[in-house]
């Protein structure tokens, strides 16, 4: 390797640190403190970064907001992913997907489980923000993978599979907000059985 691409490998490996170092911060003091409080200063202090970097990094706070979203979503994939590991049925399949929400609850957030950070965050932007419609998708997908585990488990049956997909959801979503307010997972473990019991009827 020449001393050029040596250079610029350290350079760019330097950049994707930063930029881990930014987002890791970013979404510590986001979920704790809220978007609109969470300056661009106490970002970059937190990361241990120059201002400079964060604009090396991200266009702009939004951007860095909307990355903030999409490293969320990730992160709650890799979780339901790690959950659907043995799960050899669709009503395991759908058990999956309220365990990984318990999952992303148990983190050990700086002031305690405060509800979807996804949700948060929206809740804060203005209609029409692209921050708001990465948050619908990942409402949407949520909603999607549990009504293909309801069609394992209802074949031929679309219709209901996606209406018993759509109940569960808002129950999946009325816990998570309970479970927020009251920062406790508790709301989340009655949901799960419910959600089982439901199952179970089909």
């Amino acid at each position: 390797m020449s001393d050029t691409s040596a250079a610029r490998t350290q350079s760019k490996e330097r950049r994707r640190t930063a930029r881990e170092r930014l987002l890791a911060a970013a979404s510590r003091r986001f979920y704790a403190d809220g978007v609109a409080a969470t300056g661009i200063d106490t970002i970059t202090a937190e990361a241990g970064v120059a201002k400079m970097s964060l604009y090396n990094n991200f266009s702009s706070k939004a951007d860095l907001v909307i990355a903030y979203l999409d490293a969320r979503h990730e992160e709650w994939m890799g979780l339901y992913r790690r959950r659907l590991e043995g799960v050899r049925d669709g009503r395991g399949g759908v058990l999956a997907v309220f365990d990984a929400y318990a999952d992303h609850a148990a983190f050990a957030y700086e002031h305690g489980f405060r509800g979807c950070g996804l949700l948060n965050a929206a809740a804060e932007l203005p209609a029409g923000d692209e921050g708001r419609a990465v948050v619908r998708r990942h409402k949407e997908e949520v909603e999607s993978l549990l009504a293909g585990h309801l069609e394992e488990l209802l074949p031929g049956r679309p219709e209901e599979a996606r209406a018993m997909a759509e109940h569960l959801a808002f129950l999946l979503e009325g816990a998570v907000a309970r479970a927020g307010l009251e920062c406790a997972a508790t709301r989340l473990d009655h949901a799960r059985t419910m959600a089982a019991h439901l199952v179970d009827q089909l």
